[in-house]
């Protein structure tokens, strides 16, 4: 996996995402933070976390990562396994690259024997929440997610497996 490229399309799947709902600075602070080469570095290092590409001839358009264990977020229960990103490139969104790479995602929990997948969701996310919904996951609770000096609310959700 190149770094440099993971970098690039993450920094530019959650722009796209949230550039909007989001000051200019916010979301400066949240990229620069979150999509470091030395945070991924660390996070593709972390034996508790997977990182899944999608490509479509060559081209990159797409990523999915999971914790399991101490890497989850919240929760880190062994039982139990995070979704922390699914993020597909614009012009590839509503192509089925997402529903995929969840695809990948519940093929990983049924091999880790999880009980249930969980992850959280931006509130005003509406359309991934209604992804979600229509891949089995349910509300369960809320926490803070924090886009540079931002908090704002992320829908907790969980689909059981067992």
């Amino acid at each position: 996996m190149n770094l440099e490229d993971l970098r690039t399309l993450g920094r530019k799947t959650f722009s796209d995402s949230f550039a909007s709902g989001n000051t200019k600075e916010n979301m400066q602070q949240y990229l620069d933070a979150e999509f470091s080469s030395e945070k991924l570095l660390r996070e593709i290092s972390d034996l508790d976390s997977e990182f899944y590409l999608a490509r479509l001839e060559n081209k990159l358009i797409g990523y999915l990562k999971v914790n399991f264990a101490g890497a989850q977020t919240e929760l880190k229960e062994n039982k139990g396994m995070e979704i922390e990103r699914i993020y597909v490139l614009k012009e590839f969104q509503g192509k089925a690259v997402g529903q995929l790479l969840f695809l990948k995602a519940l093929e990983m929990a049924k091999q880790k024997d999880v009980d249930y997948l969980w992850l959280g969701v931006w509130e005003k996310n509406t359309g991934a929440i209604r992804f979600y919904k229509k891949n089995g996951f349910v509300p369960f609770n809320t926490h803070i997610f924090k886009v540079g000096a931002d908090e704002q609310t992320d829908i907790m959700m969980k689909k059981n497996l067992k």
